[in-house]
C-alpha cells in the first residue's frame, strides 16, 4: 500500500475511514545513505476527539549507531530509551512549533501532532523506545487531522510520510553518542549509589553540590537563581566509590562521590519556617528515583521502597490493622481489621503506615505540615488532662522505636514546631537558610534537661487494655488479606481502568484518588498502575485465595520477566507508559473503594504460594 497516496484519497471521508491505514508501511527517512522504516499502524482513533492513533516505528539499529556497551545490562537499556525518548519529544516539539507558527498561548501550548509522551526530570522505564540487538522500536501516538469529522488526507500524507521521517532522522540518524553514554554513565552509577544504601546502613544520600529546591510549587524543574547548593554537616559526610568505566579515560578511573548520608533509625529534620526542611524531605522522597543530569538532584538517592506517607482525610481503608496506633475505640470496632470508607486525618495516616510496611517499605518519610496532629504527637499536658486509659490514639512518637526495632523501619521526619521526637530521634539534622547542621547532641541535652512525660514505654504510654488482649510486639506480623471474589470486577464495570492525569484512575464508576501518594511522578506511571489493577483483578478471579502480598509479587515476577507491556491489553503498542513503584501500585488498590477484604492469621493461611 502506497501511504501517501491512500490518505490522499481518503481527503475529505469520513473519519472512520482512517482505519483502512491500520497494518504495516515503508518509510523512506532522508538521510545520506538510503534508510528505511516499517510503520505499524495498531490503532486508530474513532473520532477527532478520541485518544490519539498509537503506532509503532521499527528500524534497524545500525543506521542510528547506538553502540553495544549502553545496551549491556538492563540498567543500560533502560537509560537508553528513555535517552531516545527525550532525543524524539525534543525533536517532535521544535518540528510542531516551527509548523505552527502562530503567536497565539493557545496554539502553541498545543501538544505536538506526533508526540511519545512527555519524559519528567526522572529516568525511568518506559514503553515509549524499546531496542534489541537488531532494531529499534519507537512508539507514537499521532493525532489524526480532521476538519470537523473529515478527514483531511493530504495533511495526514504530509504528517506520516514527511514530518515523521523528518523527526526519526533528525533524532535518531544524527545521534550524539557521547551524550548517550553519559546519560547511560549517570544512570549506572546512580542506581549502583541507591543499591549500596542498605549494605552502608543508609536510608538516603544527599550529594554535594545539590540544588534542592524547585522553580515554583508547579514545577519540577530545578530554581536557577539564588539556591543554595546543598553541603553536608562533616559529622554525616560520607565518600562513596563508583565503579570502573572502561570507556571513560583513565585520568578518570577513580571515581567518587561526596555527600550527606542519613543513617538507618529515627532522623528529625528541624529548622525555622522557609529554611528547607520541607524542600530536603520532597528531594529525598523523589530520590527513590534516578533524575537526569542538570537536575540538581543527580545524587539525591533514597531507598527505592522509602514511602512518603501522610493524612488523607476521607480515604476508603479496607481490612487494616492499625492497631498499634488506635485501639480501645467507644463504639467497640475491632482496630485489627479496620474498615472505613471515610477515614479520618489520624486513622488515614496509621492504615497508610501499616500498609507500606506490610508492602515492603524499610523508611518512612513524614512531614509534620501533611500529618493529623494528633497521630504523631500528644503533649505532657494532654496527657495529664485525658489519661491513657481514655485515648484511644497512642501518638507516633510513642511507637517510632518499636518500629524500628521490630520491623527494621526507618523514619525521616520534619518537624517545626515540636520537639517531642528529641527523645527518640538518632539523629538530628538542623536546617539554617538551606544549610544543614547536625545538632544531635544539642537535641539529647534538651531533652534530657526537660524530658517529654510519660517515658516512652511506660503504661502511661499505653492505652489499657485486658492482658490476654497485649501483643508480643507492638507491630506483630500482618494478617494476610484477601480480596473477596468480584472485588475487582463489580458487574457495572464495563470498560478497562484508565488514568485521568497523575492522581486519578478511573476505574468502572469508582474514581481512585492518588493525590495523597506523593511518589507519583509522571501520567505514565498512573497509566500503567491502571492496567496493573486489571492484572490483578484477573489473579484474584483465577485464585479466590490468593492474598494482596502473593498477587503484587506475581506482578512484579511478571513485570521483571515480561516488561511493562505485560501489563498492557493491547496487541502492538502498548500505550505509553512508565513503570511504577509495587509500593504505589499497592496505593491504589488499598484505595478502591469496591475493594472488600477477608484477613486470615498468617500461621493458619492455606493459599496458593507466591
Amino acid at each position: 500500500m502506497d501511504l501517501a497516496r491512500t490518505l490522499t484519497g481518503l481527503d475529505g471521508k469520513g473519519y472512520g475511514d482512517y482505519k483502512r491505514i491500520l497494518g504495516e508501511h515503508t518509510l523512506a527517512l532522508p538521510a545520506s545513505q538510503p534508510t528505511t522504516a516499517r510503520l505499524l499502524v495498531d490503532r486508530v482513533q474513532v473520532d477527532p476527539f478520541a485518544p490519539p492513533s498509537l503506532m509503532r516505528v521499527i528500524l534497524d539499529r545500525d543506521p542510528a549507531r547506538i553502540p553495544d556497551d549502553v545496551l549491556a545490562d538492563t540498567a543500560g537499556r533502560i537509560a537508553t530509551g528513555d535517552f531516545l525518548a527525550r532525543v524524539i519529544a525534543r525533536t517532535a516539539r521544535a518540528q510542531a512549533g516551527g509548523e505552527r507558527r502562530s503567536p497565539r498561548r493557545a496554539d502553541r501550548d498545543q501538544p505536538p501532532p506526533i508526540a511519545i509522551g512527555t519524559p519528567g526530570q526522572q529516568v525511568l522505564e518506559r514503553t515509549s523506545a524499546v531496542l534489541t540487538p537488531a532494531e529499534v522500536e519507537v512508539r507514537i501516538t499521532v493525532d489524526l487531522p480532521a476538519s470537523g469529522r473529515r478527514i483531511r488526507g493530504r495533511q495526514a500524507a504530509q504528517l506520516l510520510t514527511e514530518t515523521l521521517p523528518g523527526i526519526l532522522a533528525d533524532a535518531l540518524l544524527a545521534l550524539d553518542t557521547a551524550a548517550l553514554r553519559a546519560h547511560v554513565r549517570l544512570h549506572r552509577d546512580q542506581l549502583h549509589v541507591q543499591s549500596r544504601l542498605a549494605d552502608l546502613g543508609l536510608v538516603a544520600f544527599v550529594g554535594h553540590g545539590a540544588i534542592l529546591p524547585r522553580r515554583s510549587g508547579d514545577s519540577d524543574l530545578p530554581l536557577q537563581r539564588g539556591a543554595v547548593p546543598f553541603r553536608s554537616p562533616e559529622s554525616l559526610r560520607v565518600t562513596l566509590e563508583l565503579p570502573h568505566d572502561p570507556s571513560l579515560p583513565d585520568s578518570t578511573a577513580d571515581r567518587q562521590v561526596t555527600g550527606m548520608g542519613i543513617p538507618e533509625g529515627v532522623t528529625v529534620i528541624i529548622g525555622g519556617g522557609y529554611h528547607g526542611k520541607s524542600t530536603l524531605l520532597r528531594a529525598i522522597e523523589r530520590g527513590v528515583y534516578p533524575h537526569i543530569a542538570g537536575d540538581g538532584r543527580e545524587w539525591v538517592l533514597a531507598r527505592r521502597d522509602a514511602t512518603a506517607i501522610r493524612a488523607e482525610d476521607g480515604r476508603s481503608v479496607a481490612s487494616v490493622d492499625i492497631s498499634p496506633f488506635i485501639t480501645g475505640l467507644p463504639s467497640g470496632t475491632d482496630t485489627r481489621s479496620f474498615s472505613t470508607t471515610n477515614a479520618s486525618g489520624s486513622t488515614s495516616q496509621a492504615a497508610t503506615l501499616i500498609e507500606s510496611i506490610d508492602t515492603g517499605a524499610t523508611a518512612l518519610l513524614i512531614d509534620e505540615d501533611t500529618s493529623a496532629t494528633n497521630f504523631m504527637i500528644r503533649d505532657a499536658r494532654m496527657r495529664r488532662l485525658i489519661p491513657a486509659s481514655r485515648e484511644p490514639l497512642t501518638p507516633f512518637v510513642d511507637r517510632v522505636r518499636a518500629l524500628r526495632d521490630e520491623r527494621g523501619v526507618s523514619t525521616i521526619l520534619v518537624a517545626g514546631g515540636s520537639g517531642a521526637f528529641f527523645d527518640v530521634a538518632d539523629h538530628v539534622i538542623a536546617l539554617d537558610a538551606y544549610v544543614p547542621q547536625d545538632v544531635t547532641a544539642q537535641a539529647r541535652a534538651i531533652a534530657a534537661e526537660d524530658p517529654t512525660p510519660p517515658t516512652v514505654g511506660s503504661p502511661e504510654a499505653t492505652p489499657a487494655v485486658p492482658a490476654a488482649a497485649v501483643p508480643t510486639f507492638t507491630f506483630p506480623n500482618p494478617a494476610v488479606r484477601i480480596p473477596d471474589a468480584g472485588a475487582l470486577r463489580p458487574a457495572d464495570k464495563r470498560k478497562f481502568a484508565r488514568a485521568r492525569g497523575r492522581t486519578s484512575i478511573q476505574y468502572g464508576r469508582e474514581d481512585i484518588d492518588l493525590s495523597a501518594v506523593l511518589q507519583l511522578v509522571d501520567p505514565a506511571q498512573t497509566q500503567a498502575i491502571a492496567h496493573a489493577l486489571e492484572r490483578l483483578a484477573d489473579d484474584f478471579a483465577a485464585d479466590p485465595q490468593l492474598s494482596i502480598a502473593q498477587a503484587l509479587v506475581r506482578l512484579e515476577e511478571r513485570l521483571a520477566t515480561g516488561g511493562l507491556e505485560a501489563l498492557s491489553h493491547h496487541r502492538g503498542h502498548p500505550g505509553h507508559l512508565a513503570r511504577p513503584r509495587i509500593q504505589e501500585i499497592a496505593a491504589a488498590l488499598n484505595r478502591l473503594r469496591t475493594l472488600a477484604i477477608r484477613t486470615q492469621a498468617a500461621d493458619s493461611y492455606g493459599g496458593s504460594p507466591a
